[in-house]
């Protein structure tokens, strides 16, 4: 597996070098999976392949220098800023349910979800509580595709398909501001529904989360 380690770039060069990597892994034919690690600096909201535009505040997010940048995964719109961002590349045969979305969410997730062991932290696939919400905020929707904490979405991913390959990527909160998204997606934010790093474990860093999840993944895929 090629690891690429954790780096800050902005929005429009974090999901064009995600969608580089998928392309260079058809291109090439490669079946070594890919994982890398990044995060984003200025803060940014990225915005799903299908998602209006219309909820978010875009003047608010000019004025405070928060970058927008559409995302090639579907999925409502997210603000990245304190997080821990994996992507994860492969060809379908890879793994052992990559033609089926719902279950290839669920054997990528089982590889962070085995990492967080590690760290003593307990996740789960998908909680089924389901949070109504009218607008675009991506952490307030629970789905199969995402990662929860006691039944708070902790971790929300989206894939990418393309020639038979995968490209699927998620944000793991480290921590989040919620006056901050509450402004940028002007829709309430309830503590119920989500929760970060910080509120589970003080004394984790970044690097311990990176590297609790590449093991996992590791470890998951080691005989693919």
């Amino acid at each position: 597996m090629k690891i690429i380690n954790y780096k800050e770039n902005d929005g429009k060069y974090n999901m064009d070098y995600d969608l580089y990597l998928i392309n260079q892994s058809i291109e090439n034919n490669i079946k070594e999976p890919i994982l890398r690690f990044y995060g984003w600096c200025p803060a940014c909201v990225s915005i799903g392949r299908n998602q209006s535009e219309k909820n978010i505040n875009i003047d608010f997010c000019h004025k405070n220098n928060i970058d927008i940048v559409r995302r090639v995964t579907g999925g409502r719109g997210l603000l990245h800023d304190n997080e821990v961002t994996y992507s994860f590349i492969c060809p379908c045969s890879f793994l052992k349910s990559g033609q089926s979305i719902i279950l290839s969410y669920k054997e990528i997730s089982s590889a962070i979800i085995k990492g967080f062991k590690y760290l003593d932290i307990e996740l789960e696939i998908g909680n089924k509580k389901q949070v109504k919400t009218a607008n675009d905020y991506c952490m307030l929707l629970n789905t199969g595709a995402d990662i929860s904490y006691k039944g708070k979405k902790l971790i929300g991913s989206a894939q990418y398909r393309s020639q038979n390959y995968i490209l699927q990527h998620g944000s793991i909160l480290f921590g989040y501001d919620k006056n901050l998204i509450e402004n940028i997606f002007q829709e309430k934010i309830e503590n119920e529904n989500i929760t970060c790093i910080k509120e589970i474990d003080t004394g984790l860093t970044r690097n311990d989360i990176i590297q609790a999840v590449k093991k996992g993944f590791e470890e998951t895929f080691a005989t693919s």
